[in-house]
């Protein structure tokens, strides 16, 4: 009898606390559904910020190049390059990109069987290459807002490639980016980042003239408008209001 009134008891407490959390959460819940428009789903990485990223907004780090390949080959591992920028990359990376120096791919620049993880970094080994050295890279990072570099209020969306230049010209406008991608862009973009497609050169280092490039209208580079009759292909991408 005793045995049965201490389960029942112990049942009791545990209902109790598990109905106190709920209106704890839910009570977060309200606040943070008030101050950005959605439920909270996750608690906040820190005090004060919003525990709601819109996940399809990619939020990039800097660059990050800390090794060469003058030794055993280029290691930009999670890991050290987490040491030597504390408070730079997030805890948990969703993404990770690999470039050249030059601004080559990976795969571009011929480098085989290298590691690209976003949980343990960039690993080109001089071993594994047949015939040279690694290339030497730069690493970024994909993770949740606020590690975008810059500013903390401003969440970059992922790249966009819409047109190519084989018309009249690359047209990456945003009204035309809108309807490609709903969603995924805010109304009102504070920022605009263009840059070529194949070498990552930004827009303004390649001396072509742009018809439209702001962040309000999107991007337009017109080939009747270069001396070569030409236009490179290019991407770009928008910084929104974190909090949109």
């Amino acid at each position: 009898m005793i045995k049965l009134l201490s389960i029942a008891i112990l049942a009791g407490l545990l209902f109790e606390s598990h109905q106190q959390d709920r209106r704890v959460s839910n009570s977060v819940a309200q606040i943070d559904d008030k101050r950005v428009g959605f439920a909270c789903n996750v608690r906040p990485l820190k005090p004060g910020w919003p525990c709601y990223y819109p996940t399809h907004i990619q939020c990039w780090t800097d660059w990050f190049d800390r090794d060469n390949p003058s030794g055993s080959g280029d290691w930009e591992t999670l890991y050290n390059l987490r040491k030597e920028n504390p408070g730079k990359i997030c805890p948990k990376p969703v993404d990770i990109e690999a470039r050249t120096l030059s601004g080559l791919t990976v795969g571009a620049a011929g480098d085989v069987n290298t590691q690209l993880d976003p949980t343990v970094g960039f690993i080109c080994k001089n071993q594994d290459q047949p015939k040279k050295m690694c290339n030497d890279y730069r690493v970024r990072f994909s993770c949740h807002p606020p590690f975008c570099g810059g500013d903390p209020t401003v969440c970059w969306t992922k790249w966009y490639d819409r047109d190519d230049p084989s018309g009249t010209g690359d047209w990456e406008t945003l009204s035309d980016l809108k309807v490609a991608y709903p969603g995924q862009i805010c109304d009102y973009p504070l920022y605009i980042e263009a840059v070529t497609i194949d070498t990552l050169t930004p827009a303004m280092s390649t001396g072509e003239i742009f018809s439209v490039y702001n962040p309000t209208s999107g991007f337009v580079c017109r080939k009747k408008d270069q001396k070569s009759g030409k236009c490179r292909d290019y991407k770009v991408r928008f910084g929104c209001p974190c909090k949109y």
